[in-house]
């Protein structure tokens, strides 16, 4: 077996279970990937983080290459040593990051010229760059350099598909190192046609995995949804499907009944940091009145270190007070709930349950703000 492979494990619909195997550890899919931008999640130690069962982390190659620097990194032994994480590790090439930094950078077909939102100091980034910092930096799994563009905007979709497209070869002819998997990106915004181009292009060369990217950043759901089913019938089904910056609980279940295998977001931490919980019944704002002398726990149905040791009135005390303990105890609690999602989701499918378990998860979980 080569040190990245895939195999389905089991399937019901178009949900399936599998095993993505890399040199840090096998992954069982569908899974939940924490982030960790700057090589830290936020609020937590590594080992709270695998404490939570999380087996996958990312990482962001534009802020680390930013600072500390990816030669710096890997001076230091690469990620796993730097930041004492042993388990798998995917880096992103840092394509979105330039997308929100729309103001300060500029794109042309060889690269991107940019400036650091750190110091206004002027940067390029080229696709055979990318995989330098990436190799450098040493994650499991590396992106290919992409072009996410607004997503309603036909002819700029197709011309930064096909440029995405071409940057997918420069980067698979700069690749150098055997114990990392590059993945191709497939893109072509909110147009059903481009999308089929783009995954049959991109699926065309073989790389272990494929990223789709350019959804969630301003289509709305249906539309995610619905480019979600163009893809998962153009996707080879032998490879893992990773849904790039897409993580609240009701877009994982949809995406799994679509074909998607590995999700990432910040959207659980940021939440925490900002005093908001999930729970079955969608979200709870923690400083909300109602919760001052509540001795319930956040959610009755978690097991997580918080919900098993505070309360509700507890947690509000936390974040009226503006603790620094709110930020971690709320992050343990919203990322955990996204794990055992994905845990619930492997047991359905394996089951031959998906459809009914995502009906009654959806129909109880209304999002609320």
């Amino acid at each position: 077996m080569s040190d990245f492979s895939f195999e389905v494990t089991a399937q019901d619909g178009r949900g399936r279970t599998g095993t993505f195997h890399t040199p840090h550890g096998a992954l069982e899919t569908p899974l939940f990937a924490p982030v960790g931008t700057q090589a830290t999640v936020k609020a937590l130690t590594p080992e709270q983080v695998g404490e939570l069962g999380a087996k996958l982390i990312l990482a962001n190659a534009y802020h680390l290459y930013l600072r500390p620097g990816d030669e710096r990194v890997a001076e230091m032994g690469g990620l796993h040593a730097f930041m004492r994480w042993s388990g798998p590790i995917l880096t992103d090439s840092g394509g979105y990051q330039l997308f929100s930094l729309a103001d300060q950078r500029l794109v042309d077909e060889a690269g991107v010229t940019f400036r650091s939102h750190l110091d206004g100091s002027e940067h390029r980034l080229t696709p055979a760059k990318a995989v330098a910092i990436q190799e450098n930096l040493g994650a499991d799994i590396i992106m290919a350099l992409d072009e996410c563009a607004e997503p309603y905007d036909r002819n700029y979709n197709e011309l930064a598909m096909h440029r995405t497209h071409e940057w997918a070869v420069q980067c698979l002819e700069a690749k150098t190192r055997d114990d990392q998997a590059l993945f191709g990106i497939v893109q072509g915004g909110v147009f059903p046609d481009l999308r089929r181009e783009s995954a049959r292009f991109i699926a065309a060369l073989d790389t272990p995995g494929i990223g789709i990217g350019g959804l969630s950043v301003g289509e709305s759901k249906e539309e995610t949804y619905s480019m979600l089913e163009v893809l998962d019938a153009e996707l080879p089904v032998e490879r893992p499907r990773y849904l790039m910056g897409v993580g609240s609980p009701e877009d994982i279940v949809e995406s799994v009944q679509r074909g998607v295998d590995i999700f990432d977001s910040v959207l659980p931490t940021r939440l925490a940091r900002n005093y908001a919980a999930f729970t079955r019944n969608g979200r709870v704002n923690v400083r909300g009145a109602a919760l001052a002398d509540d001795p319930n726990p956040l959610d009755p149905i978690c097991e997580c270190y918080t919900c098993a040791n505070f309360s509700r009135a507890y947690l509000r005390h936390l974040a009226v007070s503006k603790e620094m303990l709110s930020a971690t105890l709320l992050s343990i609690h919203n990322l955990r709930w996204l794990i055992d999602l994905t845990q619930e989701l492997r047991k359905a499918i394996q089951g031959g349950r998906l459809a009914v378990f995502a009906d009654e998860y959806l129909h109880q979980f209304e999002v609320s703000e």
